[in-house]
């Protein structure tokens, strides 16, 4: 399971598109959804600030919790540094069929309290998920269980919402913080 898991994130990192200083790539788009507290959120969430944003969901064994992880290494670091309310973390599901905004409370404030839990309608989240280009498909096994293949790539915005480049799973440390650094002093 975790290979399948890992093979399709490879492969579906590749769906998206790197950014470059010469060529604008266009990810995202309206949505009305509910963040982990139940509350309504929407794209202007965004607007005048960076962010990345994180697809996956919390039955995720392995790819999930260890970018959450980082990212609350991250985001700690860059408190340290003095940029600790220059980027938004932002944890989308692609399983928002067990992802309740009460589940997704729980699971996002266990990594750090500043990460934000998205969720909502199954096709409002699936609408969302496309207009990522992000890959997201579920995988069922035969005991009536299922888990989900996903991208498995931090995506990040600058504050005027233009996608900048990607931080790939289990990244080194140091390539993500320059990443973000880069993220925060230019956008």
């Amino acid at each position: 399971m975790v290979l399948v898991g890992l093979v399709a994130g490879s492969v579906a990192y590749t769906l998206l598109p790197s950014a470059s200083t010469d060529q604008a790539v266009n990810l995202g788009g309206p949505f009305a959804l509910l963040n982990h507290q139940g509350e309504a959120i929407t794209e202007a969430v965004f607007n005048g600030r960076n962010h990345a944003i994180f697809f996956g969901f919390t039955n995720c064994p392995d790819i999930c919790p260890t970018t959450l992880l980082q990212a609350a290494v991250w985001l700690k670091k860059l408190d340290e540094e003095g940029n600790n309310d220059r980027i938004d973390f932002y944890f989308f599901s692609v399983d928002p069929e067990r992802d309740t905004s009460e589940i997704l409370n729980d699971y996002v404030t266990a990594f750090d309290s500043r990460i934000t839990g998205v969720t909502g309608d199954p096709e409002a989240m699936r609408k969302a998920i496309s207009s990522y280009r992000v890959y997201a498909r579920r995988v069922d096994f035969e005991d009536g269980d299922y888990t989900m293949d996903h991208t498995a790539s931090v995506m990040l915005f600058d504050h005027e919402g233009k996608f900048k480049e990607t931080i790939s799973f289990n990244e080194d440390e140091q390539a993500a913080m320059t990443k973000l650094r880069r993220l925060i002093n230019d956008g």
